[in-house]
């Protein structure tokens, strides 16, 4: 692991997420001790190498740190602390999961029905999940790494080592709830195929009686699968998505607050200030400041 860290260290030398040459993959580096933050993660993974997260959501801890990583199968607002200081930063690779990878390599999995994709269709689908860090995930990361450091290696190997990266985090420990959550089957699949239409469609006024109705479920089958799924009702999790969405717009400065606030679905400026300021503990001026001082962007 040192090795790593030192190979992200420089990989990642300012505050916040630092891009790569490979698509969907990101290097954060922060310093912060952070507590009580609302973060809404892409589908995808994180590999902490230094420092550790912790993830809350009705009700569970979710653990990423050096000996554990996070699988995230779809997109979903929960509250998270990290420890991290100066002296020793918190360093954390983000992979965005390649749907049509993902999917690529469900399909070959299922389709062989092979002993390392252990799923019987009897696991619930799960949008969070912590694993350990298991030696062939350390590998992989290593080689990643490597790969980076040269423009050539990265080029010619990079994307095979994202394939395979994809490979070890949807065959690992928790690769039965994820993969349940993947393969978008029964009402797991009408839920996620729900979050996909809200996605899209969050700044208009959206309704559960509607949601239900557009996923073939009746209301208490749905809101039941919903809260499962996400950990929140389908209201809050439309609340929740257009705030963080309205956060990324604002520190992006694409708009003033006042008309990001129209742009993804409120009414009033001032209700939209007062929820921003009930989620996030500050104000929306406030809270942009306070992401370019410790993270850099929104999360």
């Amino acid at each position: 692991m040192p090795r790593l860290v030192e190979m992200a260290a420089r990989l990642a030398p300012r505050q916040g997420y630092n891009s790569t040459s490979l698509p969907g993959l990101r290097i954060l580096r922060s310093e912060a001790l952070l507590e009580d933050v609302p973060v809404l993660y892409r589908p995808g993974a994180v590999f902490v190498l230094q420092g550790a997260k912790q993830g809350f959501l009705d009700g569970e801890v979710y653990r990423y740190d050096a000996d554990h990583y996070l699988a995230v199968s779809v997109p979903v607002p929960f509250r998270m602390a990290s420890q991290a200081d100066p002296d020793c930063p918190l360093l954390a690779i983000y992979l965005d999961f390649d749907v049509h990878l993902a999917a690529e390599i469900t399909a070959v999995m299922t389709g062989m029905a092979v002993k390392s994709c252990p799923s019987d269709g009897g696991e619930q689908a799960r949008s969070l999940v912590s694993s350990p860090m298991e030696p062939s995930i350390c590998d992989v990361l290593r080689r990643l790494l490597e790969a980076l450091q040269e423009p050539q290696e990265c080029t010619v190997l990079g994307p095979g080592l994202i394939r395979e990266l994809h490979y070890r985090v949807m065959t690992g420990p928790q690769a039965g709830p994820l993969l349940a959550t993947l393969q978008r089957e029964g009402a797991a699949n009408r839920v996620v195929q729900s979050l996909s239409m809200i996605r899209e469609r969050y700044h208009e006024k959206l309704t559960v009686p509607a949601l239900a109705q557009a996923a073939g479920m009746s209301v208490a089958s749905y809101y039941t699968g919903f809260k499962a799924l996400t950990g929140s009702s389908p209201i809050q999790y439309i609340k929740a998505m257009r705030l963080h969405e309205a956060r990324l717009m604002i520190v992006r400065r694409e708009a003033s607050i006042a008309t990001v606030a129209l742009q993804v679905g409120y009414v009033s400026p001032a209700q939209f200030s007062r929820d921003f300021k009930r989620h996030f503990h500050r104000n929306p001026s406030d809270e942009v400041l306070w992401l370019r001082e410790h993270i850099g962007e929104a999360s």
